[in-house]
């Protein structure tokens, strides 16, 4: 679908954080009439380049223009003024506001406000493009997809029409993704030049029309998406040949590591996230926790860590050597540690959970050992060469062990949190999301050293936004709709829409 007519010409953008080199005098055109994948390992500077061209940043040097002039974007309402807009992975919206509410929040005015207006002027466009969006429904009621709807429309309330999607479908179902794709269309139809930027390969084949690769900070390549296949865009990518499989080991003699039994759970204002929970998690085997976003997979596995106050149910470990069951309930991390529980968590909040964003690698690895010490002096030898092993084996793009993670993109802040959560001797080994938003070569990676795991006895709990992968990846998958148990299904045969639908309806029901 792609036209002559060139939207956006970047030419040698280059941006640098401190030593670090993000973008390296890169060339890229987006044209009207297409949808753009744009690709690359984690650090590549997708991101980075994108957020040049939405306001966010501002390049060192290069040249940007726009309809064939050049222009110098310094926010993102320089950014609005040229039709361009940004939707973040992680929404910009205010709960307690209205779609409408947010959709004109910020935007200059004067006088009374007209929302009746507003509202009429938000349901033309939607069905212009075909969103499904009540101007007057809340934020705080509304699904994953709804708010992910509300910033498309925000942006294009407002006059964008180049439009750039960061991770547009990490926490949909595939029900989701397919009405985000027919919108996706709708609007490259139009004439809209749409970029995204995913790790999803068979997302990419299925929606768009040209990828362009960057390789650490540098362009490496562009093609039509019907000229290539998944291989060669991994191979692009990681500069090397990279197999697309991700291994299932048959487990071995698998045995009740953890029981879950009623489990029930209130947040502080009353709200019921989990209801009667009961689930079996075995040893030398993957257990995956498939659900939309906040349906209670967050308050699942903080509830087995120690990290949630339950309102009923119990939570057994079964002792691998001697078979007796520990009552988790009422204990925390702590006390749960010092019972002999070889528990690993990687929580799905990193820098707020699971990793000191002021801290550098060797103290951030401390983190899990620092109570380890004979001596008053805590012991930075043995974390120091575990940040240097999980840097080499995890391809962690760092200037340096003294870095703060803070300072690091999202996906090598993941590496690190992964690979110190599975480096300690485990029984039991729980991650929430623990590929987000990692480019293809390191999420393999992740698999590989989750099914090392698996293959030494470890019962493994994995929550997972892309149902191919949990599919793929799993050897049962638990599914989660409203916070109770939809049902359990085995990971191989398992059908893709029905564990869609059993995701949004208790049960799952008849497959459209």
């Amino acid at each position: 679908m792609q036209s002559d007519e060139t939207a956006v010409r970047m030419r040698d953008i280059t941006k640098t954080f401190g030593s670090v080199v993000a973008n390296d005098r890169v060339c890229l055109d987006i044209y009207r009439g297409e949808i753009l994948a744009l690709l690359g390992e984690n650090g590549s500077g997708k991101t980075t380049l994108m957020n040049m061209l939405s306001g966010i940043y501002y390049p060192d040097s290069g040249h940007i223009s726009v309809d064939g002039r050049e222009v110098s974007i310094r926010s993102p309402k320089d950014a609005y003024d040229l039709g361009i807009g940004m939707i973040h992975q992680h929404f910009k919206l205010v709960d307690v506001l209205t779609a409408a509410e947010n959709i004109i929040l910020g935007m200059a005015g004067k006088g009374h406000l007209d929302m009746k207006a507003v509202s009429e002027r938000i349901r033309n466009i939607c069905t212009m493009y075909g969103f499904d969006v009540d101007p007057e429904q809340k934020i705080y009621d509304m699904s994953v997809s709804q708010k992910q709807t509300v910033e498309i429309v925000k942006v294009l309330y407002r006059g964008a029409n180049i439009l750039i999607l960061d991770e547009p479908t990490a926490v949909l179902t595939p029900q989701e993704t397919e009405k985000l794709f027919a919108v996706l269309r709708n609007m490259r139809n139009d004439g809209n030049a749409i970029v995204i930027i995913t790790h999803k390969l068979h997302e990419v084949e299925e929606i768009s029309d040209r990828v362009v690769v960057l390789r650490r900070g540098k362009f490496v390549g562009g093609m039509l998406t019907k000229d290539t296949n998944a291989a060669e865009m991994t191979n692009m990518m990681v500069g090397r040949q990279v197999s697309l499989n991700i291994d299932r080991p048959e487990p071995k003699e698998p045995k009740p590591r953890i029981i879950v039994e009623g489990l029930t759970v209130r947040d502080i204002e009353g709200v019921t996230k989990l209801s009667n929970v009961s689930f079996t998690a075995n040893s030398g085997e993957i257990l995956g926790i498939a659900g939309i976003s906040g349906c209670g997979q967050k308050e699942l596995l903080e509830s087995i860590a120690g990290l949630q106050q339950l309102e009923s149910g119990s939570i057994k470990y079964i002792d691998p050597d001697t078979g007796k069951e520990i009552q988790l309930i009422g204990k925390d991390p702590r006390e749960i540690f010092s019972l002999g529980v070889s528990l690993s968590f990687v929580p799905e909040d990193r820098l707020g959970m699971g990793l000191v964003g002021s801290m550098d690698l060797t103290d951030n690895m401390m983190l899990r050992s620092f109570r380890n010490g004979r001596s008053a002096i805590a012991d930075r030898k043995t974390p120091r060469h575990l940040a240097e092993r999980v840097v080499n084996e995890l391809d962690v793009m760092t200037p340096g062990l003294s870095t703060p993670v803070r300072r690091l993109s999202g996906g090598n802040v993941q590496k690190v949190l992964v690979g110190r959560e599975i480096s300690s001797s485990l029984t039991v080994l729980m991650t929430a999301y623990a590929v987000r938003g990692l480019d293809i070569n390191s999420s393999y990676t992740i698999y590989d050293l989750i099914n090392q795991q698996k293959q030494k006895g470890v019962a493994v709990i994995f929550v997972g936004e892309d149902l191919d992968v949990l599919l793929e990846f799993c050897d049962r998958i638990l599914i989660l709709c409203g916070g109770k148990v939809s049902g359990i299904v085995p990971g191989n045969g398992a059908d893709k829409r029905q564990v869609g639908m059993m995701m949004t309806k208790l049960g799952g029901g008849d497959v459209k």
